[in-house]
């Protein structure tokens, strides 16, 4: 079999229905990003589901046999099932049935950590329970209403199973409401921060990309950080943003997220909404791709479909195609016909590419770019410091009567900034 078994976790056996290019490996990788043991699989294909059950009763019988046969105690879809199909699903099956999104949501639910990633899954978990109440309360729908024989028995009495379901449906809309609106503040706070920035003129750049493409590892390589890396699916959940040093630009804002993947559920995206309105707001999408991927170019589709969905799609992209290292393939820089990069090939691993990575950064988010010389006083340390620190500075001269010379690469509206703010010439 194509997966490890781990030494933990509940025993689960995958369904992986056919329906395009990909293959049971994604789904295997998330079963093990979550903790289970898969001990079993099977294929098949289905253009047309079962309103039903999804798939046809012989795949079904083989679904039964085997998973008893490994005994599994959780049968996992490769795809999104309707609350009825689950409930139909586990009486035949008679085993525990979790559709992609509820793998994704558990998945989700272990990995965050900050308050605001909790709020977020929390979110979406309300979401994707708020369908599926019934289920719990099949059993009490024979208690509906009276017989008529009985003390107290009346026609029309609302029985304990509906009470239930009502009281349960009443806590779970309660509570999505008040979890939505602690996110819009959240929401708000992030578009102040936003404004912010803009109005000190800095840039910012979003990592996107399908998951496990190595964006964490990347964004560390760039920004000296520690954020979680790790080779499995979903290691990031929570945004992380830091400062990154560019020449030309200076300071600019570089921001993680979370990772896209195939048939991302909408309920994840509605309640992440305030996470990628950072990727929609940026400058630039670095969009991160695993170059040693054999199903990269679906991956890059998948990720490029959900930039729409938030209304991304506009934001200028500069494609990484990462872990080099993995393909033998050296870094290399690839060029439009303006002499713009387009694609980068790094390794986020070994460091490999990755000034060719910043040169282009600088190269995508710098505009109207001059190469002056200019003829500064001692009394004007500020105006050089500043110099300095936008990394702007390509050659210096101090002469004998202390007048420096500054040969400088800069944006034009940033150096008129600089000299209306600092030159004693003003």
């Amino acid at each position: 079999m194509f997966f490890d078994r781990p030494e933990f976790g509940t025993q689960a056996f995958l369904v992986h229905i056919q329906q395009d290019d990909s293959t049971p490996q994604e789904l295997n990788e998330l079963v093990l990003s979550a903790g289970l043991v898969p001990v079993g699989y099977l294929v098949a294909r289905k253009r047309n589901p079962d309103p039903k059950t999804y798939i046809g009763s012989g795949k079904l019988a083989e679904i039964k046999a085997q998973a008893q046969e490994d005994e599994a105690g959780l049968i996992i879809f490769d795809q999104d099932l309707t609350p009825t199909q689950e409930r139909n699903l586990e009486a035949f099956l008679e085993c525990r049935i979790l559709g992609r999104t509820g793998l994704i949501l558990e998945i989700f639910a272990q990995r965050a950590r900050t308050h605001e990633g909790k709020l977020q899954v929390e979110l979406a978990q309300l979401q994707h329970a708020s369908t599926r109440l019934v289920r719990g309360w099949t059993h009490l729908d024979r208690q509906r209403g009276g017989s008529g024989r009985g003390q107290g028995a009346a026609i029309g009495v609302t029985g304990a199973g509906e009470t239930q379901l009502e009281a349960d449906q009443r806590m779970i809309s309660d509570r999505i409401k008040h979890v939505s609106q602690r996110l819009q503040r959240v929401q708000k706070q992030r578009a102040q921060n936003r404004r912010s920035r803009q109005r000190a003129d800095v840039k910012t750049v979003s990592l996107a990309g399908y998951t496990n493409a190595g964006k964490s590892t990347l964004f560390n390589r760039l920004c000296e950080s520690d954020v979680h890396a790790a080779d499995q699916l979903f290691a990031t959940l929570d945004p992380t943003l830091r400062e990154l040093q560019l020449p030309i630009i200076g300071k600019a804002i570089l921001t993680d997220t979370v990772g896209f993947i195939r048939q991302l559920p909408h309920g994840l995206v509605d309640a992440f909404r305030a996470t990628l309105e950072e990727v929609k707001q940026s400058d630039l999408i670095v969009h991160v791709v695993d170059g040693s991927s054999e199903e990269r170019d679906l991956q890059m589709t998948e990720v490029d479909l959900v930039l729409e969905e938030i209304k991304a799609s506009d934001v200028p992209q500069l494609l990484i195609y990462n872990k080099i290292d993995l393909i033998e393939e050296g870094p290399r820089v690839d060029r439009d016909a303006d002499g713009q990069p387009t694609r980068v090939w790094v390794s986020s691993l070994t460091g490999e590419g990755i000034p060719e990575l910043i040169e282009a950064l600088s190269q995508r988010l710098s505009h109207d770019v001059v190469e002056p010389w200019l003829k500064l006083n001692p009394a004007e340390g500020q105006l050089r410091s500043a110099l300095f620190d936008l990394d702007a500075v390509l050659e210096e001269e101090v002469k004998d009567d202390g007048m420096i010379y500054m040969h400088v690469r800069i944006e034009e509206h940033r150096l008129n900034r600089l000299l209306s703010r600092f030159s004693s010439r003003q």
